[in-house]
């Protein structure tokens, strides 16, 4: 390998470092602050602005709305304008957000706020997949996406880090406008290292100015048609079909067995909150390496495999909730619902990277991220109805053990990823050093 050729692989290297922690720290930024900072300050919130739980439901609710809509939103962007410029637009705007939040008392523009932050979180995780094939090589891309869906967590250990002494001093307009001018300050590094790595160029366009094999240049007319019709009749195919069904039941399960989980140790179980809250900070431990790890293993054993073993450990930390919900059982629940819960939302959007390509792979992902939510919201539902009716928890963890089941014999139904029958969209030249020049990260 001569000089040129090392230098050239050292930065695509460290431009693939770069990218995953900026991508890692969008998701803690959009997630970690701007969805779940506000129930970590809500009761002293609402101490000084004097709203009740019932207002506090309502901006829940919205927040899954803004969801919803902006993952709609972004991939019909993100097939328009491109990748790049919605995520970034996306994470600028719920720094926006963060800052504008502390500026106002009224409530209703407060959720107005936290609405558009919930959408924020959808719409920068549209792009992910689109961004990530572009700068990082087929044989990363598994740990790469693991990292990168564990980035709530970070977020979420961020806020427990900085929440205590803000809130001691009485101080919690302090912390909104701290993470948001530090989401701002992100924004601007991550928006100068996008566009010198061409990031902000359609993928198309990249691929109508790469020179083919004989040295002439690519087919740019052909390519843009292809990301025209890299619509619905583009993607519609079995196993895409079979990852929205996927995405769908992971937020039907995974959502509300981490939401009611707390009120099934201590009302149901009769566990106290020390116990309770001991579950949860080894889940957000656990969750901040999970992600990066079962990543890693799938880049070698492949994201088929990897999935399955991850619904194989949701299972069994269900039926142990049902089962055996005593001594320090509940607690190897946990452990296990950690294992699994945060690199199933890198694995999935590692498949979908590893099989499509350009504007099937935002359109494939993104109508993912409305079905998660519009399963998350039925689950939610259901698992409120069954306590109601039941008036027990355990009859939804029943439930998530049989869909638990469902996942592993669909995800056993995808073809391997990256093989001929898998493959969606024109592959284009990666974000790189081209054979007769190396790129500098500038």
């Amino acid at each position: 390998m001569n000089t040129r050729q090392t230098s050239g692989n050292r930065s695509h290297a460290i431009a693939g470092f770069v990218t995953t922690v900026l991508l890692t720290s969008f998701v803690a930024a959009t997630y970690g602050f701007g969805f779940y900072l506000f129930a970590q300050l809500v009761t002293d919130m609402r101490r000084d602005l004097g709203f009740d739980y019932t207002v506090v439901g309502t901006i829940t609710a919205a927040g899954q709305l803004g969801f919803l809509l902006f993952a709609l939103l972004g991939t019909w962007l993100s097939t328009r304008i491109g990748g790049g410029q919605v995520m970034i637009g996306s994470v600028a705007l719920c720094g926006l957000c963060l800052v504008l939040l502390p500026v106002t008392d009224s409530i209703v523009l407060i959720a107005v706020l936290l609405t558009i932050m919930g959408g924020t979180a959808a719409s920068v995780y549209v792009p992910l997949v689109e961004v990530v094939g572009r700068v990082i090589d087929f044989r990363h891309r598994g740990k790469v996406l693991g990292l990168v869906s564990s980035g709530t967590s970070y977020g979420v250990v961020v806020n427990s880090l900085l929440v205590p002494g803000f809130v001691q001093d009485d101080n919690w307009r302090g912390l909104w406008y701290s993470v948001g001018f530090g989401t701002l300050m992100v924004t601007s590094v991550a928006a100068v290292t996008f566009h010198r790595l061409g990031l902000f160029r359609r993928e198309e366009d990249v691929a109508a100015d790469t020179p083919d094999d004989t040295g002439a240049p690519g087919a740019g007319g052909a390519v843009k048609d292809d990301s025209a019709r890299a619509g619905w009749r583009m993607v519609l195919v079995r196993w895409v079909v079979i990852v929205w069904t996927i995405k769908f039941l992971n937020g039907f399960a995974c959502m509300p067995f981490q939401n009611y989980l707390s009120p099934y140790l201590r009302e149901g179980l009769g566990f106290d909150i020390d116990f309770a809250a001991r579950v949860w900070g080894t889940i957000g431990i656990i969750g901040m390496f999970a992600g990066f790890a079962v990543g890693w293993l799938s880049d070698r054993i492949g994201v088929r495999a990897s999935l399955v073993m991850c619904y194989v450990l949701f299972f069994t930390s269900s039926v142990l909730l049902v089962l055996a919900p005593v001594g320090f059982l509940p607690m190897v629940s946990g452990v296990l619902f950690a294992l699994a819960f945060y690199p199933i939302y890198g694995l999935v959007p590692a498949y979908v990277s590893k099989s499509a390509s350009g504007a099937a792979a935002t359109v494939i992902f993104g109508v993912t991220n409305v079905t998660q939510g519009v399963g998350g919201i039925v689950g939610n539902y259901t698992a409120g109805f069954l306590k109601n009716i039941t008036g027990d928890f355990m009859w939804y963890y029943v439930v998530v053990a049989v869909v638990a089941v469902i996942l592993g014999f669909l995800t056993l139904q995808l073809p391997r990823e990256g093989s001929e029958e898998s493959a969606i969209g024109k592959k284009t030249a990666p974000v790189g050093p081209r054979k007769e020049e190396a790129p500098s990260v500038r």
